[in-house]
């Protein structure tokens, strides 16, 4: 029987661009999750030898749902930040079963969208005619600072 490769934590400053968008990431979580430890990258080896890991974005305990990173999202912050907070929404909605980040609002489940500004934005569909719009609520990695709007 062929041993199955074991998921590691990411060494420090391997993926740096990944870990800045982690890191924002990690604020928003902090401040709509304040109970979940922080979230981490993860690898796992290929299969074959001349491909690179894959790199997850995994709870504190090392669970993950979804895909692996693009290995181009590293290119720049940007793509970085929109494929770790895609990863990051996949693996604790699926593992939590609840939707992440709830607008305050309207109670419902954000996504990740590229704004006006061409700045990564959670945003809301909205509560309907009665209820509003739908709206961009605050810039990924900025919760923090729309809490205290």
């Amino acid at each position: 029987m062929e041993d199955l490769p074991e998921p590691r934590p990411v060494a420090p400053g391997r993926y740096p661009v990944w870990e800045q968008a982690l890191a924002l990431l990690n604020r928003d979580l902090s401040v709509t999750l304040p109970r979940l430890e922080p979230l981490r990258l993860l690898a796992l080896p290929s299969y074959d030898t001349e491909e690179p890991e894959w790199v997850y974005v995994a709870t504190a305990n090392g669970e993950w749902h979804g895909n692996a990173l693009p290995p181009h999202s590293q290119d720049s912050l940007a793509s970085a930040l929109a494929s770790v907070a895609d990863a990051a929404q996949e693996s604790v909605v699926e593992l939590l079963w609840q939707a992440w980040p709830l607008c305050p609002e309207h109670g419902l489940g954000m996504h990740p969208r590229e704004g006006a500004e061409k700045r990564l934005s959670w945003w809301c569909a909205g509560g309907g005619a009665r209820r509003g719009p739908a709206h961009v609520h605050a810039a990924v990695g900025a919760l923090d600072a729309a809490a205290g709007a």
